[in-house]
C-alpha cells in the first residue's frame, strides 16, 4: 500500500522552499516547460510597498532559474472570479519589482507565470492552457520576428521569448488518464498519490521526500494543523454559504407575500380580512401596507 503524500501546495510554502528540495520543482517545471530547469534560489514573493495603497504581490513560490528568469506557481482551490487580472497583476509586479532603474531594458527578466488551479477558470475544454505574446500582421497575417542583430543581441531567437507566458493547469478537468510525463505530475496534483508506473521528471523524488511519515515531528505536527485549519475554514464558509441562502429564500418568500399583498389591494376585490386571510398573515401586515404601500 502505498504511504500517503503531502499535498503539494503545503510543500510550496514549507518545503520545496528549501534548496535541498529544488530538484523537486525543476523535475515538475522541466516537464510543463519542455527544458531541463535548474532553481537557483526562491525569492521572496512580498516587497515593500512603495505607495500608499499599493497592493503587495502575494504568490505561493517565486523562483529565480539558472537563466535569471523568474518563475511565478501559483495554486488555487477556491474559485475567483478576476483571476485572470491577479495573475496579470502578478506577473506584472514580478517584472518591475526586479528591474533596476539604470538597467538596460534588455535585462528585463522572462517570466514564467504558472497557475494550477482546482476551478473551472473561463472557458474551454482542455486542461492545460498556454499564452504566449505574438506580433501579428493585420494584412499578412505573418508573426513579427526579430532581426539577425536583434537575435545576436539579445540570445533570444523569437519575439515572444521577451514577454511572460503563462500556463494554467486545470486540475478538476484532468479525466486521470495520464497520456504523457506532464500529466503524471497533474495526476499527483488531483489525487495527492502518484500513478503507479510514472516516470515524470522528479516524481520519484516527490515519493521519497513528501510522505509523510519521512517528514520531521515539527513538519508533521505543522502539515496536520493546516489541514485541520483548511476543513475549519472550509465548514464556516460553507456554513456561511447555507445560512445565507436560507434567509435570501426567507426574504424572497416575503416579497413575493408583500407583492401578492399590494396586487390585491391594487384590485381592490378583496377586504383587507380576506387578502389576510389568503397569504395567511396577520390582518395588521395587510393593513400596514395598505397605510403605507411604498
Amino acid at each position: 500500500m502505498a504511504k500517503a503524500l503531502v499535498r503539494f501546495d503545503w510543500a510550496m510554502k514549507r518545503l520545496l522552499r528549501q534548496k535541498s528540495n529544488f530538484d523537486i520543482l525543476e523535475g515538475f517545471l522541466s516537464e510543463l516547460l519542455k527544458e531541463d530547469i535548474k532553481i537557483e534560489q526562491v525569492l521572496e514573493s512580498e516587497s515593500n510597498q512603495e505607495l500608499v495603497g499599493q497592493k503587495f504581490n502575494r504568490v505561493d513560490l517565486l523562483a529565480l532559474n539558472s537563466r535569471n528568469q523568474l518563475i511565478i506557481i501559483e495554486l488555487q482551490a477556491d474559485s475567483e472570479a478576476d483571476y485572470f487580472y491577479r495573475i496579470l497583476f502578478a506577473t506584472s509586479k514580478a517584472v518591475v519589482e526586479h528591474f533596476g532603474l539604470g538597467d538596460e531594458y534588455k535585462n528585463i527578466k522572462k517570466v514564467y507565470s504558472v497557475n494550477i488551479v482546482y476551478f473551472d477558470l473561463g472557458q474551454g475544454e482542455d486542461y492545460i492552457y498556454h499564452g504566449k505574446t505574438e506580433f501579428r500582421g493585420l494584412h499578412t497575417g505573418d508573426v513579427l520576428g526579430l532581426s539577425t542583430r536583434q537575435k545576436k543581441g539579445f540570445s533570444l531567437e523569437q519575439v515572444f521569448e521577451i514577454y511572460p507566458e503563462y500556463y494554467i493547469l486545470k486540475i478538476n478537468k484532468f479525466n486521470n488518464l495520464a497520456k504523457d510525463t506532464l500529466d503524471e505530475w497533474l495526476y499527483y496534483f488531483k489525487n495527492n498519490e502518484i500513478k503507479p508506473g510514472s516516470v515524470a521528471k522528479g516524481l520519484a523524488l516527490v515519493q521519497q521526500k513528501l510522505e509523510f511519515e519521512e517528514l520531521s515531528l515539527a513538519d508533521r505536527a505543522a502539515y496536520i494543523k493546516a489541514i485541520e485549519n483548511t476543513v475549519i475554514e472550509r465548514d464556516v464558509m460553507e456554513t456561511k454559504y447555507e445560512d445565507g441562502f436560507d434567509k435570501g429564500i426567507k426574504k424572497g418568500r416575503e416579497e413575493a407575500t408583500r407583492q401578492s399583498i399590494l396586487r390585491a389591494l391594487q384590485q381592490g376585490k378583496l377586504t383587507p380580512a380576506e387578502i389576510a386571510d389568503m397569504v395567511d398573515v396577520p390582518l395588521a401586515e395587510v393593513l400596514a401596507l395598505h397605510q403605507n404601500p411604498a
